[in-house]
């Protein structure tokens, strides 16, 4: 039986067009741009790395100090003191300006109104000499008889003035940041624990805090760096922290540049650690939200290194490595 030519014609149809073998886009430019950045960046390394006036010799022998470690160990008290008060009383200052009552709503406002319009180093300064306003501090009953009287020049010591100075400061940020957060929960989560008779301490413990800390933690953890390079105001009021303890060396043998080049080693040292810290807290409660499969910090650094940008471009990206100890 013979195909009729309307059948013959349609099995005879065109071959199917050859697979498009799709070809990524050479950046030029981009290349051209990063081989500049590299020279400039190798020639201000070598540089730095041949100049005596650098005086690298001088900068290993005062790093490990043991005065400057005290330095640093005191710079770091006060960014975590700082920020312990900062972050306790940012919360407080959160909920009260959240709150319906006029008066709480009121006071926090002020609070936060008055410390960020004023600079830290004039509130540092202020604190320090709060003595010529309160040289006698008392505590009983408002109004009433008061039961025990402090020395305002014993207690407010420059560590003390200092700390206050920075934590009080902090918790007008971090009361905005918190409020944020606590704002950026959707009105349902309170209605849904409203319906289940919590009550309104209860949502925001269970609820709501859980929630906002995506929102809150990138912030802090930017307050936090900011607090440990702010606390170097504190050397006006002569707190041996590190900037002024690696002033205090200089002064005597006149290695400005060497002594300050340390000081800035430790530093970034403490930004490192911090960055990489608020790395690990932002993956942790982002969980379950954009970007919380995000890759490990180490895939990151190397990814970044080595660049993986035209791979992406054409979507071949290949499995993802494994990293051990960090993959969730």
């Amino acid at each position: 039986m013979e195909a009729s030519p309307g059948v013959e014609a349609e099995a005879v149809g065109p071959e199917p067009p050859d697979e498009i073998e799709a070809v990524p886009v050479r950046h030029y430019g981009r290349w051209i741009a990063a081989a500049i950045v590299l020279l400039i960046t190798a020639a201000l390394i070598k540089s730095a790395a041949t100049n005596d006036r650098f005086e690298w010799g001088v900068i290993g022998d005062y790093l490990f100090d043991s005065r400057v470690l005290d330095g640093l160990r005191l710079t770091l008290e006060l960014t975590v003191l700082g920020m312990v008060i900062g972050i306790v009383l940012g919360v407080i200052l959160a909920l009260m300006r959240l709150s319906q009552n006029p008066v709480l709503s009121t006071v926090s406002w002020v609070y936060i109104w008055f410390f960020r319009g004023t600079p830290l180093l004039v509130q540092i300064l202020i604190f320090f000499n709060i003595a010529a306003l309160y040289p006698t501090i008392g505590l009983g009953i408002p109004f009433g008889p008061t039961f025990i009287h402090i020395n305002g020049t014993e207690l407010i010591t420059p560590f003390f003035a200092g700390m206050l100075a920075l934590g009080l400061n902090e918790g007008a940020y971090m009361s905005e940041i918190v409020r944020a957060g606590i704002i950026s929960v959707d009105e349902g989560q309170f209605d849904a624990a409203k319906a289940v008779g919590m009550t309104r301490g209860q949502t925001m413990r269970r609820v709501v805090l859980p929630q906002a800390m995506r929102v809150i933690i990138p912030p802090t953890g930017n307050e936090t760096i900011s607090m440990l390079k702010n606390s170097s105001l504190v050397y006006v009021i002569a707190v041996k922290e590190l900037l002024y303890t690696v002033t205090l060396i200089y002064s005597v043998n006149y290695k400005v540049i060497p002594l300050l080049i340390v000081a800035s080693i430790w530093y970034l040292a403490a930004t490192t650690v911090l960055s990489i810290g608020q790395y690990y807290l932002e993956r942790h409660y982002g969980r379950g939200g954009p970007g919380a499969e995000s890759e490990p910090l180490l895939h990151r650094i190397v990814r970044g290194v080595i660049g993986r940008r035209d791979e992406a471009a054409t979507g071949d990206l290949g499995p993802p490595p494994t990293w051990s100890g960090h993959n969730r």
